[in-house]
Parts: C-alpha cells; structure tokens; sequence
C-alpha cells in the first residue's frame, strides 16, 4: 500500500476518535432536550465545572480560597491532603446531582409550561452563572487533570502497523486517551439507550418532553424528572470533562467545546443518543479528510469551519438530522 493511502487511513481513524469526544459533550444536550425540550446551552459550562471540581477534589483546594482569604485576611489555599481519584470522581459525582437539585428548584420548577425560548433563555443565564462561580470556586489558572488514564500515542499499534507501508511509514499514530474515550462512550450510550427505553424513569422522561402539564396529570413528578435528567446531564458532563480536561486542560476554555457539538446535534438529530454518536464521528472524519486533502490547498485551518458549513447543508436539506424525528403540525 502507498504511503499517501496509509496517511490517510491514520487520519480517518484519529478523526474517528475526535468524533467521540465531540460525542460525549453533544450526549449531553440530547438527553437535556429528550426529558425537558430544552436546548441546555449550559452543558459546555457543566463539563468545565464538572472538570474543575474533580480536579480541586483531587488537589485538596480549599473551595471559595481567595474570597476567604480576602475577608479573613488568610493564606489558605489547600487542605494539606490529596484524594484518590475514583473517591473524587464520586464525590464530583454527588456534587453534580447537588447542582442538578438545585437548577431544579431554583429555576426549573417556576418555569413550568413555559416557552421554549423562555427555558433557553433561562439556560443562557446559568451559563453565565456556573461560569462565574468556576472561578470564584477553584480559581482561574489552567489545570493539570490526570486520573490515571493512559496518554500518548501507543507504540503496540505503531509496531503491528508500521510493515505496511514503506521506510518513510512508521505506522499508526493512535492516542491511547483517545481509545479509552471510545470505550467510554460506547459503554455511556448502551446504558442511556437501555434507560431511556427500557425503565419507567426513562418513559416519564420522554412524556415530560412530549407536554408538561399532560405529564403532570397522569401523575408523572416533573421535580423529580428533572433532578433525575440534570443528574445524568451532570453525570456526562463529567465523564466530558475527564477525557478533555486530560487532554487538552482544564480551563475556561473547555466551555467552548459546547460549540463544536452544535454540528454534531444538527447531523445526528436533537432526540436521538445514537445519532450524537454517528453525527460526532461524521464531524471528526469529515473535518480531518477535509484538512488532509483540501486544507493545503486552501491555506489550511479548515477545521475550524468544516462543521459548521456541513451542519448548515444538513439544515437546508434535513433540518431534523439524520435521526431526529421529523415534526409534522396539522393546522
């Protein structure tokens, strides 16, 4: 086989990895917009913070530090002791479900049988919100997050690939973070299928999304759908914010990973778990073949607007994605 067809090969397969974790935080949005009918512009804000709550867990970083320590007039930063990381990925865990609980009483449950937008709008505003006590919580500064998982390109890959091609090809490079992504993912959407199709948690959530108040009239407790539905949103919002924050950081930044996923929920459809999966892997092959093979002729830096203009085709052509359910209204 020729070198250029193994290069390319190696970047289909890196794009497929990308694509799962585009996946992960669109996972995300769709389980948000199947319970409720909203579009959670948080969700990018939650990954973050989701991040930099394990991390300060981890590190034993005092929460709130400088606001304490400019009342008070102290130099306290840490509590003096570290937390293995599976204990502080359950205690991020609980911290999650505290946040969902308190969405749901603060804001969620005066909403109820409101617009779409007024929900959004609403969702927008916590953004804003989570984002500012990220910072005033754990700090500003970029953090470091290893909780074990393996980095790296893998060299068992490399050496079982590199006899392919000629002396120029020294085989695959596949980051290792990203395979255990893949796993992740697949293990996350087999268990929201199964949820979501299969209990009766899982039927209440799709009548909720259906219509507030006929839900409420065959005694479905809205509260409790949604404590349960941000909970899980929190609970992907975690596992998002592991594998990027490993990769790449935890900072602020990684609230705008929710804007890659917007092509993602356009491919795949806003009401379907499967589709944000196939939808991310469309992006992350698309965007890289495109980079490969058009990027040197057009001056490169064509994956930071790949997405988009295929999601804008997908809107002109099948608004509802590939797996959305088409809405048809009778007037």
């Amino acid at each position: 086989m020729s070198d250029q067809f193994l290069f390319a090969t190696e970047v289909f397969i890196n794009g497929l990895m990308a694509g799962v974790l585009y996946a992960l935080v669109a996972l995300g949005f769709v389980l948000i917009y199947k319970a409720s009918g909203i579009f959670n512009y948080a969700q990018g804000v939650m990954a973050l913070f989701a991040a930099m709550t394990l991390v300060g867990i981890m590190e034993g970083q005092v929460p709130f530090s400088h606001i304490i320590n400019a009342i008070f007039g102290t130099e306290v930063h840490h509590f003096g002791w570290h937390v293995p990381a599976l204990l502080a990925i359950l205690l991020t865990v609980g911290v999650m479900v505290g946040f969902a609980w308190l969405v749901q009483r603060v804001v969620m449950r005066h909403l109820v049988g409101q617009e779409p937008i007024i929900l959004f709008m609403a969702t927008i505003g916590l953004a804003y919100f989570l984002e500012g006590v990220s910072d005033l919580m754990w700090g500003s500064e970029i953090k470091t997050l290893d909780v074990g998982l393996p980095q790296g390109g893998s060299f068992w890959i490399e050496d079982m690939t590199s006899f392919l091609g000629s002396d120029n090809f020294y085989g695959f490079f596949i980051d290792q973070l990203d395979i255990v992504a893949t796993f992740v993912a697949i293990l996350l959407v087999t268990g929201l299928v199964l949820f979501s199709q299969y209990t009766k948690q899982g039927r209440a959530m799709r009548a909720v999304a259906d219509d507030h108040q006929a839900a409420l009239s065959v005694g479905i407790s809205l509260n409790f759908i949604w404590v349960l539905v941000w909970s899980v949103a929190g609970f992907v919002a975690l596992v998002a914010g592991i594998m990027w924050g490993t990769k790449s950081g935890v900072q602020f930044s990684l609230s705008l990973i929710a804007l890659k996923a917007l092509p993602v929920l356009m491919l795949g459809g806003f009401t379907s778990i499967p589709g944000a999966i196939v939808g991310g892997l469309i992006i992350g092959v698309g965007e890289k073949l495109f980079e490969f093979a058009i990027g040197p002729m057009v001056g490169g830096a064509t994956e930071n607007w790949f997405a988009y203009v295929l999601a804008l085709l997908f809107l002109v052509f099948r608004p509802q994605g590939l797996f959305g359910e088409k809405i048809i209204e009778r007037v």
